[in-house]
């Protein structure tokens, strides 16, 4: 059942939203080879704490840290780690924020030091497709056009989209209805109603899009080990179109 939130509940969920996109702003400050990101978890922990809110992914189905860190060929839940950033990196980091029980979540890839132009582009290109994906959130279109947008940008620009981890509803609770897949059809799936709230992560790969599970059960990584990127905001569904919650 996909719950609509009222302008309220939206609006909480925007005042977290607002916290976390001020900790991404600091943690761009701190990207420089050299850099772990050990170092990165416990800022955002601390962080989060100066501004009353509290990091809602630690001890989710007992993952045991407040961040997600993903390095270059890493999709998506990588764990934080004390081995330093290098030149030419990437680093995705992901989190959820809980303030006063309203939820938002947002993903960045970072940059470290100077990249390869193909790098550069996949990191480019992954961002402008979350974008070209929250124009067409607008009530009365589909949650495949969301995906639809995605994926055609996505796939002429030469890179593949990550099939295996999709966006979500979210409230109170991190994962609720709907499910938002970055691939697919048009005019396919529930429509877009006022009061949705929900997450768009595309995950980009320079190569193939499929993902190999690491052993500790959390992380996924490319299939051929190369690059992947990601950028997630979350978004509600207003009469006035698409509101993103993750930022200020």
């Amino acid at each position: 059942m996909i719950v609509l939130k009222s302008a309220r509940e939206i609006q909480a969920m925007h005042e977290s939203g607002k916290i976390l996109a001020a900790c991404h702003r600091e943690i761009a400050k701190l990207i420089v080879p050299g850099v772990t990101t050990w170092e990165i978890e416990e800022f955002v922990e601390r962080f989060l704490k100066k501004h009353g809110a509290k990091p809602e992914q630690k001890g989710y189905k007992g993952y045991e840290y407040a961040t997600c860190a993903s390095i270059n060929e890493e999709i998506c839940h990588g764990f934080p780690r004390k081995t330093p950033l290098k030149n030419g990196d990437i680093v995705t980091i992901d989190m959820v924020v809980n303030y006063n029980g309203a939820l938002a979540d947002s993903a960045w890839t970072y940059t470290v030091g100077k990249v390869s132009k193909e790098t550069e582009h996949l990191v480019n290109v992954t961002k402008e497709s979350l974008y070209k994906a929250i124009e067409v959130c607008v009530e009365g279109n589909r949650i495949g056009d969301i995906g639809h947008a995605i994926q055609t940008y996505v796939e002429a620009e030469g890179f593949s989209v990550v099939r295996d981890f999709i966006g979500h509803g979210i409230g109170n609770v991190i994962h609720e209805e709907p499910q938002v897949p970055h691939y697919g059809l048009p005019n396919k799936g529930p429509r877009l109603k006022e009061g949705m709230v929900f997450t768009i992560e595309p995950m980009v790969n320079v190569g193939t899009y499929k993902a190999s599970r690491n052993p500790n059960g959390w992380t996924a990584s490319t299939a051929d080990g190369k690059y992947s990127a990601q950028y997630e905001h979350t978004i509600a569904i207003t009469k006035n179109g698409p509101l993103i919650l993750t930022e200020q």
